[in-house]
């Protein structure tokens, strides 16, 4: 049996609060050390919500369980309960992936026994949300209907490309929705979307799929509504490049984990369709700094040299050569064209699926050709006004769409093609 994600401590007042209409977990210690920082944050938001709602806060407070009620008045105390317990420890940038996962099922497991009717994740950097943020994450799924609540943030062009490039053309391709950011890190749910996740789960606990790449697909799968919200600008940590390729490994392993679970969902759905978003989007924060295309372009053209065993034996002949081709190419010509990177997405997923090596280091393999793909996308985008940028980004969408029939005949038929 699974032991229980949530402290013990903190499970006996999860015990004695009984009911709830809405959980929410924050995810990041507060960085001012104010244990009631977020419940402040909570308590505005509730205050533009009608009808009463109750609200219980579980905020990470990167120590042992503690619990405490935060309030200015014994209405609000009635409204907003506040749990401290240790969650994902002090800093989210740097947790490890499977600890971050069991912050989040501690999360959706105490909106669970409360019998919340919506539950809210915030991952984010505390400095950058606001009670409207949190607002429209829960609104929609507290009073509007909706099911699950899918953030839109505020970035410039150059802000998270692992997300823009591979997770939500691939999500749009696969389940049919266009959502920004498939994968959050922030939510909102319904009680009836948390009951999904845990019976989810609960099914297939060997394959230990991380909860949050599986919220969107489990959510369209069972056709319940989705929507997005644009909730702010995201303040990100500074990215090390020698921590790339494990974050291409954390982030991808999942989501290659749920295509195969959910094969039998995604191969019924054809073209995509877009989602309700709520709020208008804030303004996009000043772009700084430059990044360092030869590097990259070099490190794409070393992993050709270098890894060129591995990738064959994920990597068709045809699309090998094309590979290669592009390598030798002048820099000032390179250019990878939006059909070569979505087969090479599709033909990682097989691999992936078949272990024709060890998964880890397949993924890890992967990263030179996302700096390959990276470096033609900046010198598209380079001098690009934002709407030139969002058509762009379409394009490549409409190409994952496009090669979905190649995954397919791929994923149904692989010995067609033995390396």
């Amino acid at each position: 049996m699974e032991p229980d994600p949530i402290p013990g401590e903190t499970l006996e007042q999860i015990e004695r609060i009984g009911s709830t209409d809405l959980v929410i977990g924050v995810l990041r210690s507060d960085p001012e050390g104010e244990d009631d920082g977020a419940a402040r944050l909570v308590r505005e938001a509730l205050g533009r919500l009608s009808g009463g709602a109750r609200a219980v806060v579980i905020h990470n407070n990167g120590t042992a369980a503690s619990a405490s009620n935060v309030s200015s008045s014994p209405v609000e105390e009635e409204r907003v309960r506040v749990l401290g317990c240790r969650l994902a420890g002090p800093e989210l940038a740097g947790t490890p992936p499977q600890n971050l996962s069991d912050a989040y099922r501690a999360i959706f497991t105490a909106g669970g026994k409360l019998g919340a009717r919506a539950c809210g994740v915030i991952a984010s950097d505390l400095r950058a949300v606001t009670p409207q943020w949190i607002l429209r994450l829960v609104e929609p799924a507290l009073e509007e209907g909706f099911d699950l609540v899918t953030p839109c943030y505020s970035g410039h062009k150059f802000e998270g490309l692992l997300n823009k490039s591979i997770v939500a053309p691939l999500n749009r391709s696969l389940y049919g929705a266009r959502i920004q950011n498939p994968m959050g890190p922030d939510f909102g749910l319904s009680g009836k979307l948390l009951q999904q996740v845990f019976r989810q789960e609960s099914r297939s606990p060997a394959l230990q799929i991380s909860p949050v790449p599986t919220i969107t697909p489990t959510a369209i799968a069972a056709g319940m509504q989705v929507c997005e919200a644009n909730v702010g600008v995201r303040l990100l940590p500074p990215m090390d490049p020698k921590d790339l390729s494990s974050l291409v490994a954390q982030v991808m392993g999942p989501v290659f984990l749920d295509m195969e679970r959910n094969a039998a969902v995604w191969q019924r759905i054809r073209g995509s369709h877009p989602v309700p978003r709520f709020g208008d989007p804030a303004s996009p924060p000043q772009e700084t700094g430059t990044a360092d295309l030869h590097r990259m372009l070099e490190s794409f053209q070393i992993g050709v040299q270098n890894l060129r065993d591995v990738w064959s034996l994920a990597l068709p002949p045809k699309t090998m050569l094309e590979t290669v081709r592009l390598a030798r190419l002048p820099p000032d010509q390179f250019r990878m064209p939006d059909e070569l990177w979505v087969s090479i997405i599709y033909d990682f997923a097989l691999a992936h699926r078949l272990r024709t090596i060890s998964r880890d280091h397949l993924l890890r393999s992967m990263t030179p050709l996302y700096l390959g793909w990276v470096v033609s996308y900046a010198r598209e985008v380079q001098t690009a006004t934002p709407e030139a940028v969002e058509s762009r980004l379409e394009r490549l969408s409409r190409a994952f769409e496009a090669g979905k029939s190649y995954l397919m005949s791929r994923w149904r038929w692989p010995d067609r093609f033995n390396p």
